[in-house]
């Protein structure tokens, strides 16, 4: 049975008997025929203004064809838990030259849709496979998730805002519904409850048990919501690496029965927010790694097993990033040394895309070092330290999760590749057998 016919059919049976249900999704369907491990791609609110890269990039570059779902990030909430946009003209305002657009026709003056959730529409209608999810929060936006997850009363009205503004599409000073069909689903990426964050969330103790209470709710909306449009609306999470946040902030058995999937952090292990230059994204941990706790792709996969996620609704993430050092002494190629500080970046000081870190290599400063055994790349000049995951490395993970029998894979974020799309190509090799 196509998911579409078995989901409408799971709605229309949890309304008849009250029940909120979750959509299995053991496989995800793959844009060529068949079934395949779901690969999840975010395309960031800010890809165009900030890089440069349209959504037309993804086409392309070959990256939409291999995708099987695309997050949108971010969408925000206010102090109340509402749902709004942070960035109305990136969303649905700003008209695309045919040059950028993805059907390669440019956007009309008044039309009733324009903005980054147009060209996802005219991605869908080119990939019509692909399932595209409203990511909310992020890093910088998660700052009112416990407000909107505090009582029955605040999560009913964040819900109700977050469905009426974009799966119902009503997007303020737009015509009603403009942008209804854009998204399939819901992803939440409140990071993280009951554990600080970013400087300034509003963090609970009680956050453990409301986000379980809040997905509860989104499921009974979404379910409603689905079997008046006669489809299925998806609900998913981005999940912690540490695991003192995933013990202090999920109750974690009960949100996975929730959740169609979630994706797992699998990156930013280390950063230029410690001193000392190390892996952010090992699938193993290196031989020497001062750190405690360790921290690597296998021991966050393990950890959410043991806690009692099914394997497949893991989806671990890959970067499409880097993190750098700068200062460091000319010792073990970089690795494990003291930095005076972050590697300077196009955006974020310690933070630089693939694509961005790749052209190193052919000026002849930098040069290439790999663990096969650990599974991580480094870059180094003999004081500047770059961490990355090149196609070598994507095709290794792939393997990893495939091989792990695990959901899939989740790619923060798809403006990194190169026009080439050569990363996205070798984590897809990588998970099928390429």
């Amino acid at each position: 049975m196509s998911r579409k016919r078995w989901g409408a059919a799971v709605v229309a049976g949890a309304l008849l008997t009250g029940l909120s249900v979750a959509v299995p999704a053991a496989q995800a369907h793959d844009h060529r025929g068949g079934n395949a491990v779901r690969t999840v791609g975010y395309y960031t609110q800010w890809s165009q203004a900030d890089r440069g890269i349209p959504a037309r990039y993804l086409v392309e570059n070959g990256s939409a064809a291999k995708l099987t779902h695309l997050n949108y990030a971010f969408g925000l909430l206010d102090e109340q838990g509402g749902c709004v946009s942070s960035d109305p003209r990136a969303d649905y305002q700003r008209l695309y030259s045919a040059e950028e657009s993805v059907s390669g026709k440019a956007d009309k003056p008044g039309q009733a849709l324009a903005g980054n959730l147009n060209q996802l529409k005219q991605l869908k209608q080119k990939f019509p496979r692909l399932r595209v999810y409203i990511s909310l929060g992020g890093w910088i936006g998660s700052a009112y998730f416990s407000n909107a997850a505090l009582t029955p009363q605040s999560r009913a009205a964040h819900v109700k805002s977050c469905i009426d503004l974009w799966l119902k599409g009503n997007l303020p000073g737009a015509p009603a519904g403009a942008a209804k069909g854009v998204f399939d689903g819901i992803d939440l990426d409140w990071e993280w409850p009951s554990t600080e964050g970013n400087v300034g969330n509003v963090v609970r103790p009680e956050d453990k048990q409301n986000f379980t209470k809040l997905l509860r709710e989104y499921r009974t909306q979404l379910n409603k919501q689905g079997a008046k449009d006669r489809r299925v609306y998806d609900l998913t999470a981005f999940l912690p690496a540490n695991r003192e946040a995933m013990d202090r902030g999920y109750e974690m058995a009960e949100v996975y029965k929730l959740l169609t999937f979630a994706t797992v952090q699998g990156y930013d292990y280390h950063g230029a927010w410690e001193r000392t230059s190390n892996q952010q994204s090992a699938l193993r941990v290196p031989e020497g790694d001062p750190t405690t706790p360790k921290d690597s792709g296998e021991i966050v996969v393990d950890a959410y097993l043991e806690r009692g996620a099914p394997r497949h609704k893991i989806t671990l993430g890959v970067p499409y990033f880097g993190r750098g050092w700068t200062g460091l002494p000319n010792q073990n190629n970089g690795l494990f040394q003291q930095s005076t500080g972050p590697a300077p970046g196009s955006y974020e000081a310690g933070y630089e895309d693939y694509r961005t870190l790749k052209p190193l290599l052919a000026g002849g400063k930098f040069k290439l070092y790999r663990d096969d055994k650990a599974g991580h790349a480094y870059l180094f000049d003999g004081t500047t330290f770059w961490n990355y995951d090149d196609p070598t490395e994507l095709k290794r993970k792939g393997k990893f999760i495939r091989d792990r029998k695990l959901g899939g894979a989740m790619i923060w974020a798809l403006d990194g590749d190169t026009p080439q799309g050569e990363l996205t190509k070798a984590l897809d090799a990588g998970l099928r057998r390429r």
